[in-house]
């Protein structure tokens, strides 16, 4: 009998103690607050305590990738949450009328304004030349594209979606991709920022390309890009842009001239200036021999044909 009620009690405690494993098991750990896991250095308050006043702020922020800061430990408090941007908040809590007591935006130089951001992106071939681009030249801002708190499109914070974003500046590029042949940029196949570094570079119109200007078109030309056996030089000199108009064209295949042979004669003349061979005698230009293209088919370069024919 005794051993029997030893077995019982043995049993009893077996299965509180595995209950309570399991209870502690399935419960989460207690959320613990960034600014509690570590000691604030002075001046700083923490992002939870500025949610306290601009909690509509706070929330459109939790909804960005800018809310991983608030949990960043590794850099300090100073590239934590709010505070990484605007600053120390303790003196702006003490006297939140002051408004000299934070970093805002609002009334603040372009130039700073990008610095601030470039505090944290200014690492990467992306960022790292927005100094020499043309729109810090031209006190363009980041947050004048980016919006940190209400932007409209998902990715990268924008304010609006490209192209809309690009023509709200720049009229003049809009009515080319309305012209009859066009890169495909507001049928949204194509993006400004496909050829077109906006953080800057080192070329004109801060093209993601080489010097020739070449390689942003042989991105999706690729049957354009070579290297071929016999070179046409403009090609390789100039660039794409000798012959074609990059954005768009009243002319097929966005060529610089109606006709053809006019284009080509641009170059291949009898003068002593012209570094390119003449046209032939037998070319008269006569309507069969308007069409250079015809018969010179693989204009962009040749592996078998020093004139490029097929």
């Amino acid at each position: 009998m005794m051993r029997r009620l030893l077995l019982v009690a043995l049993a009893f405690t077996v299965f509180s103690v595995s209950a309570r494993a399991q209870e502690k098991k399935a419960s989460p750990p207690p959320a613990q607050d960034s600014t509690s896991a570590q000691s604030l250095p002075p001046g700083y308050v923490g992002a939870e305590t500025c949610k306290a006043c601009h909690d509509e702020i706070y929330s459109s922020f939790e909804k960005t990738p800018h809310w991983k800061t608030t949990y960043d430990t590794h850099r300090g408090a100073a590239f934590q949450g709010c505070e990484a941007c605007h600053g120390p908040g303790e003196a702006h809590m003490n006297d939140p009328a002051d408004k000299t007591k934070i970093i805002t935006f609002k009334k603040m130089d372009a130039s700073k304004i990008s610095q601030r951001c470039l505090t944290c992106h200014q690492y990467g071939e992306e960022h790292s030349n927005f100094s020499r681009s043309a729109h810090n030249d031209n006190n363009v801002s980041c947050i004048d594209c980016h919006s940190p708190h209400h932007a409209t499109q998902a990715n990268y914070l924008l304010k609006k979606k490209q192209p809309e974003l690009c023509y709200s500046c720049h009229l003049d590029t809009k009515p080319q991709f309305t012209k009859p042949f066009h890169h495909r940029v507001n049928e949204g196949l194509v993006k400004c920022t496909d050829c077109h570094n906006q953080h800057g570079g080192f070329l004109n119109k801060q093209l993601r390309s080489t010097a020739a200007q070449d390689v942003v078109c042989v991105k999706c030309h690729t049957e354009k890009a070579g290297p071929f056996v016999f070179e046409h030089l403009p090609v390789k000199i100039e660039g794409c842009v000798a012959c074609h108009t990059p954005h768009g064209s009243s002319n097929p295949r966005l060529l610089k001239r109606a006709q053809v042979n006019l284009l080509c004669l641009e170059c291949h003349t009898l003068t002593i200036d012209s570094a390119a061979p003449g046209t032939p005698s037998f070319h008269n230009q006569a309507q069969k021999y308007q069409a250079c293209t015809m018969c010179h088919t693989q204009i962009h370069g040749s592996n078998f044909d020093r004139v490029f024919f097929k």
